[in-house]
């Protein structure tokens, strides 16, 4: 895949995704994982992690870390006569 390629922190995670999505097809759905392909990958804001660093002279300063949720979505190619 090309994701393997990608000079991308983020792309590692999503193959492995990408990989497990198609697994769950196969085995829940008994689909073929050569016959599938993805059709829409969205990615969507979630919480926000807050916490706080500490300061000089006992000041904080605050760090927010977002999170996301990806959604894989994945269809079987059509195979035509």
């Amino acid at each position: 895949m090309i994701l393997n390629l990608m000079p991308y922190r983020a792309s590692y995670p999503i193959l492995k995704l990408v990989y497990s999505a198609a697994a769950n097809a196969a085995h829940y759905r008994d689909f073929d994982k050569a016959s599938l392909f993805i059709t829409k990958a969205e990615v969507s804001r979630s919480t926000i992690m807050k916490k706080f660093r500490p300061r000089a002279r006992g000041r904080s300063y605050s760090i927010k870390k977002t999170m996301c949720h990806i959604t894989i979505v994945l269809n079987i190619v059509k195979k035509s006569k």
